[in-house]
């Protein structure tokens, strides 16, 4: 893995210890110009680190310290979540822009970034996340051709080991399921239930995103909350 310092001046103290790993997309055109804007004052954004589609990991912000990179976001009851998480952007032009599949290089080189990470930091499978679980009615990056399920199998974060037996569940159990599982639910966050079960979608089953909480998302959830 090849690392490249580039600072940014956007960051301040933490308020406590880390346990969130949240993983972005830049949704910017370019490399450049999403590196540009993490290290610029003005922008008052930042991420401890940058992949590029060649594998290339530049560091923003030392991890002990806050970057700002979630925004307004919830996870488990807490809505400082750049207080408790990393921040790590993936260079891809993103849903605005064109969103393409992630490159080998981009993603061998987050395996290897991650799992340092995770040694250094007690953060639990669950709270590896994408932006968009954490601010679903703003957010929907790292989006649906995320490898998530390649990252479980490497030991970062979750995925459903069981093959989902479809079943039936009603929208207020299946929220108090997301809600158990770490997901912002109304009326404790002011983000409607479709969005929250399309952040889950993006997240665990990608081949489907049309915010109905059905029976297949009810199975994939348990499974998750049985691990």
């Amino acid at each position: 893995m090849r690392l490249v310092e580039r600072p940014s001046p956007n960051h301040d103290a933490r308020p406590g210890a880390v346990d969130m790993l949240v993983l972005h997309y830049t949704g910017m055109p370019t490399a450049e110009e999403a590196l540009a804007r993490l290290c610029d004052a003005a922008a008052k954004v930042s991420s401890h680190y940058t992949i590029d589609e060649a594998g290339v990991v530049y560091r923003h912000v030392p991890e002990e310290r806050r970057a700002w990179h979630a925004g307004v976001s919830f996870w488990a009851g807490e809505a400082n979540v750049n207080g408790r998480s990393i921040g790590i952007e993936m260079v891809n032009p993103g849903h605005e822009f064109g969103y393409v599949p992630f490159a080998e290089a981009q993603i061998t080189a987050l395996i290897e970034l991650a799992q340092g990470i995770l040694s250094r930091h007690a953060i639990p499978a669950r709270f590896v996340l994408g932006h968009s679980d954490v601010a679903p009615g703003r957010k929907t990056d790292p989006g649906e051709l995320f490898p998530w399920q390649r990252l479980a199998e490497a030991g970062i974060g979750l995925w459903p080991s069981l093959s989902p037996t479809p079943a039936t569940r009603g929208d207020q159990a299946f929220a108090d399921q997301l809600s158990r599982f770490g997901y912002g639910v109304p009326p404790h966050v002011d983000v409607p239930l479709e969005a929250v079960v399309t952040a889950f979608q993006r997240h665990f089953r990608p081949s489907c995103i049309d915010g109905v909480a059905d029976g297949e998302c009810a199975a994939i959830l348990a499974a998750l909350l049985a691990r």
